[in-house]
């Protein structure tokens, strides 16, 4: 049995929740976010608490229990206090700014990477440090893991981008023999 799937979700007052047969709907002022179940578990809301359950025993119907009680909770946390995501920028002449819509990467190659901010999301960048911000957490670490595949860090210098708690486990550089 699921122990993530036994837990009740608790929504706050100033998020509304709408159901409509097996879709839930989250809002909160302009932002909303469905969760399509597609009818593989039960689920009550009653006094501000969702709670799910299991629709049959079956491996698919329980297999999804846990899981949509996560992303039920995913949805609420974003809509409360929203999900970020820093990456750090290493190298000599690696650099990014924001303008507009845009965000402008240049790192290392010869020409500049310009990356169009989606909707929902607001990035920041100060020194070295690029800031993903938005409600949608699959949506953030998207974003983040697609900047840092434009330049991932390296192992013997560590010049790259990398998430900021990422460590890069560096390796020794060649030795001349004597």
């Amino acid at each position: 049995m699921s122990r993530i799937g036994k837990l009740p979700v608790s929504i706050p007052a100033d998020v509304k929740v709408t159901i409509d047969g097996a879709v839930i709907s989250f809002a909160k002022g302009a932002l909303t976010h469905t969760l399509d179940t597609k009818e593989n578990c039960i689920f009550t809301f009653e006094d501000n608490v969702l709670t799910f359950a299991t629709k049959s025993e079956g491996r698919a119907d329980r297999a999804f229990w846990g899981t949509y009680r996560a992303l039920a909770a995913n949805i609420v946390t974003g809509l409360t206090t929203g999900y970020e995501k820093k990456l750090e920028i290493n190298g000599v002449g690696y650099r990014a700014a924001v303008e507009g819509a845009v965000l402008k990467l240049q790192l290392g190659f010869s020409h500049d990477i310009l990356f169009d901010i989606p909707a929902g999301l607001t990035i920041a960048v100060e020194k070295n440090v690029i800031s993903i911000k938005g409600a949608d957490k699959q949506q953030v670490g998207q974003i983040a893991a697609v900047i840092r595949s434009f330049r991932p860090p390296e192992p013997y210098k560590g010049k790259g981008v990398k998430y900021s708690d990422e460590t890069i486990l560096r390796k020794a550089g060649k030795t001349s023999k004597k």
